[in-house]
């Protein structure tokens, strides 16, 4: 995603070769993402209605405080970052087709305004509009989304609302390769990664809405928060894959 050859080539093919493996060992499915700008974060907010748990929180005019540089030594417009990606997956998506393997792109986390630290992420400012473009570029099988609900709703001024035609566009087209099902408080520019039942998504509707587009996946947690405990992390996915499977018997009982 640096955009440098000849490396970027050493690399595809290191990355064609793993999907080769992939594929005549039975590993159907790869995730991956297409950033150059790594997770952003502010902060912790303490919650001490659970326990004092701890949650990742993002601010976007608490980050513009301290004045951090580009991160990079180059400014990368969206038709850049796009002529990267391409130059990817022109490279990947016929490996992957010809040994069966699926490939699903993770949205960077979080969207982010234009420009922020000499970067704009393919998914920003509208992710909507950017998963639409994404996946467009490419009319194949093995062209999709790990669909990290978390990162899409950080990118939306109403989560609860405008998460649910999002799953339906992209699970009619059967680009749903994945699913991150991690909740949040908030949305653009401002968050809180919170546990699965007290998060802003409605994840009974989301669930609702997964099922009624075919999806046969995983629903997998992600990002649970931490607690004054050392095993505080295997604890909250611990919690979050018996939340999930409780969703999965509740909707499927419907």
């Amino acid at each position: 995603m640096l955009g440098k050859s000849p490396e970027r080539d050493r690399e595809i093919e290191m990355i064609q070769q793993m999907i080769e493996v992939a594929g005549k060992t039975g590993v159907k499915l790869l995730l991956y993402n297409t950033i150059i700008l790594p997770i952003l974060r502010t902060g912790r907010t303490t919650d001490p209605k659970r326990g004092n748990a701890a949650y990742n929180t993002w601010n976007y005019e608490e980050a513009m405080k301290s004045n951090e540089p580009n991160y990079i030594d180059q400014v990368v417009g969206i038709d850049e970052i796009y002529e990267r990606i391409t130059y990817f997956l022109d490279r990947v998506l016929p490996v992957a087709e010809e040994y069966n393997v699926k490939l699903g792109n993770h949205i960077a986390d979080p969207p982010a305004p234009v420009g922020y630290r000499g970067i704009t992420r393919w998914n920003s400012p509208d992710v909507f509009a950017g998963i639409k473009r994404f996946a467009n570029l490419y009319d194949s099988p093995s062209h999709g989304f790990n669909l990290c609900l978390g990162s899409v709703a950080e990118g939306l001024k109403d989560p609860r609302k405008e998460i649910i035609p999002i799953i339906k566009w992209v699970g009619e087209r059967n680009q749903i390769f994945n699913i991150h099902l991690r909740n949040i408080k908030g949305g653009w520019n401002n968050f809180m990664e919170v546990y699965p039942d007290n998060g802003d998504m409605d994840f009974v509707e989301v669930v609702r809405t997964l099922r009624d587009v075919g999806y046969s996946g995983m629903l997998m947690p992600d990002h649970t928060p931490h607690h004054d405990d050392p095993a505080s992390y295997l604890q909250g996915h611990a919690f979050a894959f018996g939340y999930n499977i409780a969703l999965i018997q509740a909707v499927a009982a419907e």
